[in-house]
């Protein structure tokens, strides 16, 4: 009895240490996330009201490149940085938290094709580490902190605690769901989500509009099958970013460079399309899409262009195109199957994030959190497809696969 009852004592102790850890990182990254959104906000805002801010895009390509090498961060440092520290001795260096910072500020108010998450699991790994570093935690602590940063800045951007904590804990290694950090993750990010909503922050959420198809076979048939396509946009647009980065580099050596290089691709792009829809996340398009109004090449173009903005050195993510893109393409690929527009722009959306970021779990509860539960077969269903179909496709170059996603390759 003894014995049982010191480690029942053992268990609650631990469980208060990460408690109060969580927390604390938790209501850090919900702050700092709050004023990320706010200041990316802003940048969209003044960029959409003040049209010549495109033209200052190279300056700002050349002051993220300045401000990486005034602090001495390799230009090509990321997201890839992060997930390499839960595995190893190394931490995310303090560096990284206001570069991204300041970078993905100046991508946006210039126009450049980008999201936000790509930054915020780099803000979240980095703001965590130094909690970690500050109580001297130890190598699998650490680790353990660092999802909770990934998933609490996570949260505070986008208001989906369930689908951030799990996206923190399965996205580093594909087959592998570390569960030990399960508790910490979500304390972290249901506390960075109350933090961000009291300063403001309002949760992403979407509606669907239309009559939408009903539950039964040729409904699920009709996912599986936009949903396989999915699956090939998904390997199309991780080979594109890949191809456009490796192939940046080589083209162009220079670093100031390559970022006025690509300023101007994306400027002579905005100004021969004459509109605004591809330059920033381009949230308004998503929620176009999922009204069932798309471009048919929207989809592409946002692809290209959001390859071309990263590979020229300029700071985002990758997430919030591929929902850009999933949901634009959802819509316009939809009508050939005979399927709702605004549900399949849904799907899309869902399936193409599912694809390129092997997070199946995450993909469904992000689902449920962002369409508040409508249609849950459907979206699990068009997860599981897009993961399996999509095969070893990944944005992410240190996502490792510790097993194969098809049982008969080693049989």
């Amino acid at each position: 009895m003894k014995k049982s009852f010191m480690k029942i004592l053992v268990h609650l102790r631990g469980m208060l240490n990460w408690t109060l850890l969580s927390a604390l990182a938790g209501a850090l990254c919900g702050a700092v996330g709050a004023l990320f959104h706010h200041a990316l906000d802003h940048a969209g805002e003044w960029f959409a009201e003040y049209d010549w801010l495109l033209w200052l895009m190279p300056a700002a390509g050349l002051i993220i490149v300045l401000l990486y090498r005034l602090l001495k961060m390799p230009p090509d440092v990321g997201t890839d940085r992060v997930f390499e520290s839960t595995r190893g001795e190394e931490g995310v260096p303090w560096q990284m938290a206001p570069l991204i910072f300041a970078g993905t500020f100046l991508t946006h108010l210039t126009g450049g094709s980008a999201g936000r998450e790509g930054a915020a699991l780099q803000l979240g790994g980095s703001l965590s580490c130094q909690i970690g570093r500050l109580f001297h935690l130890n190598k699998t602590r650490m680790h353990i902190l660092e999802m909770c940063g990934m998933s609490a800045l996570f949260s505070a951007l986008f208001g989906t605690p369930i689908a951030a904590a799990f996206f923190a804990i399965e996205v580093v290694d594909v087959g592998m769901v570390r569960y030990r950090a399960l508790l910490p993750a979500v304390l972290s990010s249901v506390t960075a989500l109350l933090v961000s909503g009291l300063m403001g922050v309002e949760p992403t959420r979407f509606s669907l509009a239309g009559d939408l198809m009903s539950l039964g076979a040729p409904g699920c048939l009709k996912t599986a099958a936009l949903s396989v396509l999915c699956a090939l946009l998904a390997i199309l647009f991780c080979k594109v970013m890949h191809l456009f980065q490796g192939g940046a580099k080589k083209l162009i050596k220079n670093e100031y460079l390559r970022a006025v290089s690509a300023a101007a691709i994306v400027i002579a792009v905005s100004l021969i399309l004459r509109t605004r829809d591809y330059n920033g996340a381009g949230m308004a398009v998503i929620r176009r899409a999922l009204d069932g109004k798309a471009q048919p090449l929207a989809w592409l173009i946002k692809l290209l262009l959001t390859a071309v903005t990263l590979s020229g050195g300029f700071r985002g993510g990758e997430i919030v195109p591929s929902f850009f893109v999933g949901a634009c393409f959802g819509c316009f690929a939809g009508g050939f199957l005979g399927m709702d527009p605004s549900l399949a722009a849904a799907i899309g959306m869902i399936a193409v994030f599912a694809g390129v970021t092997n997070a199946p779990a995450a993909s469904i509860f992000m689902a449920v959190e962002m369409f508040s539960g409508s249609y849950f077969m459907l979206f699990a269903l068009a997860v599981a497809v897009s993961f399996f179909a999509s095969g070893k496709c990944s944005l992410y170059h240190s996502q490792k696969y510790l097993e194969s996603k098809y049982v008969w390759d080693k049989e």
